[in-house]
């Protein structure tokens, strides 16, 4: 198929855009590069990759992107509950409007298949953590970031056009080594700061999340549209396995265990109130679905990416969204 990725020069995207490759899909990508990732996408163009440099709000853009594609991947988006923070009318704009416009836009081309890109924090606090939810669960987003996904996945599934496949994933917190960096997702920030022999303070160490590595979420992309449009059509899943649900004292202790050190201080504090525990049956059953990455995998492979000096400085802002 030709495939347009928006947000593919992205810490998902880029390996995203991998897979499909692999799988024997046209790319194009769009991507406005606003966190550095010149170097990924001229990497990606280099491998034939069709590269649009320009914001998912615009609409110029857009229709640039999306000319000739069969399927859309959407995974452009401010990204986590601190960035949306930060920034609600940026996070509103880009996250909500340009999703609506984006669905517009496709209605009037060949698009025959959506994935969106979605999140298990939409889950938000569930009522009893120790009882993984799977994806008939209530959604209770404690977030603006959650609320916004959640928003979207409604009104796609909520669509009447039969002509369109969409299906939502709903990905566990994202972590591991990716062509454009982030240090501002949990499990890769514990990593660098216990490495870099920085006193790491945690909050919430007793509340549960689940976790897939960044290649896996990549797979799951590529599972989606290699089924039967009838199979995923109108589905949602929840993207990453069962037994990879764990609260962040549980992170703390596979990290200080490979690194044979780490000083680390728990803080009591009541601003993120998620917990939630998630099962992952649905994609395993329906799609055959299963991670290949655990995470003590993706902590050697981090750590080993650090000792070789990989990332340079890996503080540098360029490795954050917010």
């Amino acid at each position: 198929m030709r495939v347009c990725v928006t947000g593919g020069a992205g810490y998902v995207g880029a390996v995203a855009v991998d897979e499909l490759l692999a799988a024997g899909h046209d790319v194009t990508v769009l991507d406005s590069l606003a966190h550095g990732q010149r170097p990924v996408a001229e990497a990606l163009a280099a491998r034939g990759v069709r590269v649009v440099t320009g914001d998912v709000r615009d609409a110029g853009a857009r229709q640039a992107a999306l000319g000739g594609a069969e399927a859309v991947v959407h995974l452009a988006a401010i990204v986590g509950d601190p960035a949306c923070a930060h920034e609600p009318a940026l996070s509103q704009a880009v996250n909500v409007d340009a999703a609506r416009a984006l669905v517009n836009d496709i209605a009037g081309l060949p698009v025959r298949r959506l994935v969106f890109a979605s999140t298990c924090s939409n889950y938000g606090r569930t009522a009893d953590p120790a009882v993984p939810v799977d994806e008939t669960a209530p959604l209770r987003p404690v977030s603006l970031y959650a609320e916004q996904k959640v928003t979207v996945e409604r009104e796609l599934l909520d669509r009447r056009d039969g002509a369109l496949t969409v299906t939502c994933l709903r990905l566990a917190t994202v972590y591991g080594v990716g062509p454009r960096m982030r240090f501002d997702l949990t499990v890769n920030e514990f990593t660098r700061d216990l490495w870099a022999g920085q006193r790491l303070d945690v909050y919430g160490e007793r509340f549960w999340r689940p976790y897939v590595h960044v290649r896996d979420a990549a797979r799951a992309i590529r599972r989606v549209l290699d089924a039967a449009p009838d199979h995923v059509a109108g589905r949602v899943y929840n993207v990453g396995r069962s037994d990879e649900n764990y609260r962040k004292l549980d992170l703390v202790e596979v990290i200080t265990g490979r690194l044979g050190r780490g000083e680390v201080r728990y803080v009591h504090r009541d601003e993120d109130p998620r917990d939630y525990r998630v099962s992952f049956e649905r994609i395993r059953g329906h799609l055959g679905f299963v991670p290949d990455m655990c995470l003590p995998d993706g902590v050697e492979e981090l750590v080993a990416a650090l000792e070789r000096r990989r990332f340079g400085d890996p503080f540098s802002a360029r490795y954050a969204n917010a």
